[in-house]
């Protein structure tokens, strides 16, 4: 895609030069002005050359529209296949392929994993119909992302299953970030008490754990987040 739009650009930068150094040569060449205008046979062939400039001008701004509506689209289709529909965030694919990762060789002793359940989920749904219970998911994931602040990976691992992994992870990092999740469930219980969020949430370092692998360090953290 990139070498396509670099090469498109390039094109009609080109197109553009050549067009103004013609009509530069032109205008600055009176003799040469006075024999288009003079021979009918040259002011044919002036205008089938600027016709073609303007057919290859329309066809690359063509070109332009056509990569900008594919960049869109294949956009739009990253997100469908990589996002969770109802939050935005990592799905449980994306989650999946970030752990694959890390599937051979040693993985980092600063990595950290942060799981969390969202506990009352089915209660929700029985008191406020499922569209009550998407707007607690929602409501929760934005939570996660305000806390993570970009500064780890957030992905929905399924249900009602949240997933924050951490690179250069300390103790001190994780619980600020625990602090921050339960701050906002707080703020978001005590404007919404009907439908107030309930979750729990499991860690696992691996500078303590010392996981074979990053699915091992995960599920670590998800026990924890279950028990």
């Amino acid at each position: 895609m990139k070498r396509f739009d670099v090469i498109k650009t390039v094109q009609l930068i080109l197109l553009v030069l050549c067009t103004a150094a013609g009509l530069l040569i032109i205008f600055n060449n009176h003799e040469l002005y006075s024999m288009i205008a003079a021979d009918r046979s040259i002011r044919m062939l002036a205008l089938l050359l600027w016709v073609v400039l303007g057919i290859s001008f329309a066809f690359l701004f063509y070109d332009f529209n056509s990569y900008a509506d594919l960049r869109r689209e294949n956009s739009e289709l990253d997100h469908a296949v990589y996002s969770d529909a109802l939050t935005g965030i990592a799905n449980r694919y994306s989650v999946d392929l970030y752990i694959q990762r890390f599937a051979e060789g040693v993985i980092p002793a600063d990595m950290g994993c942060v799981t969390l359940d969202l506990l009352n989920l089915s209660e929700i749904n029985k008191a406020h119909g499922h569209a009550g219970g998407d707007a607690a998911i929602q409501a929760f994931s934005e939570t996660l992302s305000n806390a993570a602040g970009g500064i780890c990976f957030l992905g929905r691992n399924g249900g009602n299953k949240f997933v924050a992994i951490f690179r250069e992870s300390t103790e001190k990092r994780i619980a600020g970030f625990l602090e921050a999740v339960e701050t906002g469930i707080n703020h978001y219980n005590e404007a919404h008490p009907d439908a107030a969020i309930k979750y729990h949430a499991g860690t696992a370092l691996q500078q303590k754990e010392q996981a074979a692998s990053l699915a091992e360090l995960v599920a670590l953290s998800d026990r924890r987040a279950s028990a």
